[in-house]
Order: structure tokens, then sequence, then C-alpha cells
């Protein structure tokens, strides 16, 4: 069942999403390559989102070690936060959710490390693009399957991988709840978004095949050909006046 929000509940979650776009500015700015490591960027985010009032969303989380998802490179998602030192050339996926008041919020940016290849540069151009093709279809009426629909046709169109294991979801007082939000589907398919349905629409798109593996932590999910990923994510609130970001400064 989806659960659908008041516009005093679709702010409350636009005042953690706020929290969460500032510490996710804050954190990648921190990012130095070869010196800083997951480890840092992890206790840093911790550190500011309690700071400014919050709780990290995913520490504990079904048992998720860390404050943060941090994926390096061939990891789409999940990335335990580990000690390896990042180098000139790395892609980071941070992926961070906060509960504030009660509320959730959730989104992901996928970073450079210093100066990186013209193909990853692209790859990261894309998803970022895919994700806004996927927020402009987040319109009252329309279905959960235009989304995917979109997102899907800008990726392919590009000749890139679109992950099928893994998708976006609805959010509210739960980190997790319906609907699904796939990366891929047909339009016309799929619940009808309503206003007050809130979700977070996530592509994860890959240099090449869409297939994934989990590592022996049984957390990190990387591309099965050990090619780059990336992973752009917003939680967005459907309204009668079109999709609204809560996950902006």
């Amino acid at each position: 069942m989806i659960e659908l929000k008041t516009p005093g509940e679709i702010d409350m979650m636009r005042a953690s999403g706020k929290v969460l776009a500032s510490v996710m500015r804050q954190v990648s700015e921190a990012i130095e390559p070869g010196k800083t490591t997951p480890l840092d960027l992890d206790a840093l985010a911790e550190q500011l989102i309690r700071e400014a009032g919050g709780i990290p969303s995913f520490k504990g989380y079904r048992g998720f070690p860390g404050s943060a998802c941090i994926s390096v490179n061939e990891a789409v998602i999940h990335g335990i936060p580990d000690d390896r030192i990042f180098q000139p050339g790395d892609i980071v996926g941070l992926d961070f959710g906060v509960i504030l008041d009660d509320w959730h919020s959730d989104s992901a940016w996928t970073f450079p490390v210093g100066e990186i290849s013209d193909d990853a540069k692209r790859l990261l151009n894309v998803t970022k693009e895919a994700l806004f093709q996927g927020i402009a279809k987040a319109k009252a009426g329309a279905r959960v399957g235009d989304i995917s629909a979109a997102v899907q046709k800008y990726v392919e169109k590009n000749r890139y991988g679109v992950v099928r294991d893994l998708v976006g979801h609805g959010i509210g007082r739960s980190l997790h709840e319906e609907p699904s939000v796939p990366n891929f589907g047909k339009a016309g398919r799929g619940p009808v978004l309503r206003p007050g349905t809130t979700i977070c629409i996530e592509p994860m798109v890959t240099q090449g095949t869409w297939k994934v593996k989990t590592l022996a932590d049984d957390w990190t999910i990387v591309t099965k050909d050990g090619k780059l990923s990336a992973h752009f994510e917003h939680t967005v609130a459907v309204t009668a006046d079109g999709p609204q970001i809560l996950t902006q400064e």
C-alpha cells in the first residue's frame, strides 16, 4: 500500500532532505586523492548528520555497519566503508539516509576523485541526466512505469547498462516503502502516481553488462564484468504542481 503524505509531511521530509544534501556536499568536498578513505568519509557523514539533529538511517539497518554506503569504481551500491585510500581517477558513490523528526530522506551521488577519464566522466553525466529524465516523469496521474521507461531509454540510448536487480523505492516514515521504482520497464504500467506519493528515483548505470554480483561481505554489490558503475538518487515528492526534489539545499 502506498502511503500518501500531506503537504505538511512533505515539508518535514524536505527538512530531512536539506540536512542530507548539506552533508552530501560537505562530505564530497572532503575527498582528497592519496589521503582520505571511505572510513574517514563515513565518520564525517555521521558527525555532520548528528550535529544537524538527525540520525544516520543506514547505520545498523539490517546489520549494515556504516552510516553511509560508499561504493568505489566497479561497486554499484552498498559499499561498506573501509580503509582503502582514494586514488586519482577513482569514482566514488556516496549514498546517505537521514532521519529527522521521524521522517526519512535518501540520496546518492557519484563523484570523481581528482582527474578522471573521459569515459568515466561520460558515465557520470549520463547517469545523472537519467535521474532527471526519470524525475520529469514523476507527475500526478502518471505511472511508475513512465519513470522506469524514461530512465531505461536514456541510458540504453547512450549504450550503457541499467542494473535490474536493484530498484528505487517509496520512502517516508520508513526508509523503504511501496512502491518499488525500477530503472527499466514500460511506460503506462505500474502503480499510479498520486499527489502525496514520495519516492526515491535512483538509476544505477554500468559501462558494460547490467549484471551484478554480491561480494563475500554480503553487502557490496559490484558489476559482474568489473567495469565502472555510477549511482545518482533523489527523494522526490509527487504533487499537483509537478515533481519536487526534496534532497537539495
